[in-house]
């Protein structure tokens, strides 16, 4: 008798978040990723949905990394029945640590604020889960480590190996009967300022890869020539310079960007910075304990933190707010979704003298892409508030590996997969890739659809 691995594409598939691939063995229900929809409407509506397979029968979960478009469903899965372990490597269990306690925080106070203001439909709006439902998740984290085969059953073994894109974060290899199965998660870039470079992988017969900058090109500028020249044009204004940054990786590169602009005179050491992101702060924390993961040392780390004001409070966030003198302040979230930047943003967009200035990829149906092209207002909690801001993105930041790096990442693979899978994207960036895997390679690829489910033949 033949036997099957079944392959659910539950996230990612035809869009950029949402990341949760089921493989079905026969002895075994494997989970990759359990990420959250962000973006438009249409796509976070799926998240209060009920998954078309049956959690409780879902024996393990792999992460990839720590991201909330990643593992912001686990404390979903678990009130579903999921009774298993969620395995990752030790920074990404720290960092989904973080990322699950401000997710479930943001969800209680975002309705507790609907059903104050009245901006709901539902009669109560409820969050999607609560603080008690994340700790019962993260109650269920087994960590593993890196580049050791790690055997699951007599005929399953699984591999993480480091992958760059933030702290902890792998690519994940499982070999069973003959065949391996190659999961990209995100891929980070070479040459990164705080990160190693991506390993390569040398096999891959079934591949799932990740396509989130598969249509584009980093921009070759200088992106610390480019965030000097942003500080110094809000300078020139009296403003304020907004850099809405995701908690986890953008904030420290950020933090050591502006901490090198000033050790090297060229800005001011006088100009006061500012982190207001709790989960940044937490994230800080975790990038000191794990420097196997990074570049910096823990004194580069120290020194780098002195520069900066790290806000302890909401109150404090007001007082900043009040306060007219020029300022960098730093907070989440990197696609203006939640977090401190909301509040910010709604007394700062208003004013021609703020700069807001982007710093990673800003997904369909998000603020940050509503002010990435061009809108003349923003919606905040039923209000609509006036851009008149200046708004700029650093587009070469992207901790996501882009078009040709992508294709150069898979040079080792001499064989070309059985089946390919393009997931993680948007449908333009979906598709330029699957043309370039195409026309380079002569490899042939699927994009699959939300809820397809494919069979792939094992060995035997």
């Amino acid at each position: 008798m033949n036997e099957h691995v079944k392959i659910h594409f539950l996230g990612a598939a035809g869009t950029v978040t949402g990341s949760k691939f089921l493989l079905e063995f026969p002895d075994k229900k494997i989970l990759i990723d359990c990420g959250l929809f962000q973006g438009i409407k249409k796509l976070r509506e799926i998240n209060w949905q009920q998954l078309p397979i049956n959690a409780e029968e879902i024996d393990l979960v792999l992460l990839t990394h720590g991201h909330l478009d990643h593992t912001g469903f686990l404390p979903r899965l678990v009130n579903m029945g999921f009774k298993g372990e969620i395995w990752g490597t030790v920074p990404t269990l720290d960092i989904a640590e973080i990322i699950l306690r401000d997710s479930a925080k943001i969800q209680e106070e975002d309705a507790e604020r609907a059903n104050k203001d009245g901006f709901t439909k539902h009669k109560p709006a409820k969050p999607l889960y609560n603080l008690l439902d994340a700790e019962k998740a993260i109650q269920k984290f087994n960590a593993n480590k890196p580049e050791e085969w790690i055997e699951i059953t007599g005929s399953i073994r699984i591999r993480f190996r480091y992958a760059g894109h933030i702290l902890g974060a792998t690519f994940i290899e499982i070999n069973t009967k003959g065949k391996r199965f190659l999961f990209s998660g995100d891929l980070g870039r070479k040459g990164d300022l705080l990160l190693r470079d991506p390993e390569k992988p040398d096999r891959a017969d079934i591949l799932f890869l990740e396509s989130t900058y598969g249509d584009r090109l980093h921009p070759k500028e200088n992106m610390m020539n480019k965030l000097e020249s942003e500080i110094y044009k809000t300078l020139e204004k009296n403003g304020t310079l907004i850099i809405p940054s995701f908690a986890v990786e953008r904030a420290q590169l950020l933090m050591y960007m502006i901490w090198q602009l000033t050790r090297k005179n060229r800005i001011p050491y006088s100009l006061p910075v500012i982190l207001d992101s709790p989960m940044g702060t937490n994230a800080l924390a975790v990038f000191r304990k794990h420097h196997d993961w990074h570049k910096l040392t823990d004194d580069e780390t120290i020194r780098m933190s002195e520069r900066f004001h790290v806000v302890q409070s909401y109150a404090e966030t007001w007082e900043i707010i009040d306060n007219p003198a020029p300022k960098i302040i730093i907070a989440g979230s990197g696609m203006v979704t939640g977090g401190r930047v909301l509040t910010y943003l709604q007394k700062y967009l208003g004013r021609e003298s703020t700069t807001v200035l982007l710093a990673g990829f800003q997904a369909e149906g998000t603020r940050g892409r509503q002010l990435l092209d061009g809108a003349d207002e923003i919606k905040f909690y039923g209000k609509y508030v006036p851009v008149k801001a200046n708004i700029d993105i650093l587009d070469g930041l992207s901790a996501h590996a882009d078009k040709n790096e992508l294709i150069e990442w898979l040079s080792d693979i001499k064989k070309m997969p059985e089946q390919i899978f393009l997931v993680h994207g948007e449908p333009q960036a979906l598709d330029t890739l699957r043309v370039k895997l195409k026309d380079s390679l002569g490899w042939h690829v699927t994009i699959p659809e939300l809820y397809q489910i494919e069979e792939i033949p094992l060995d035997g």
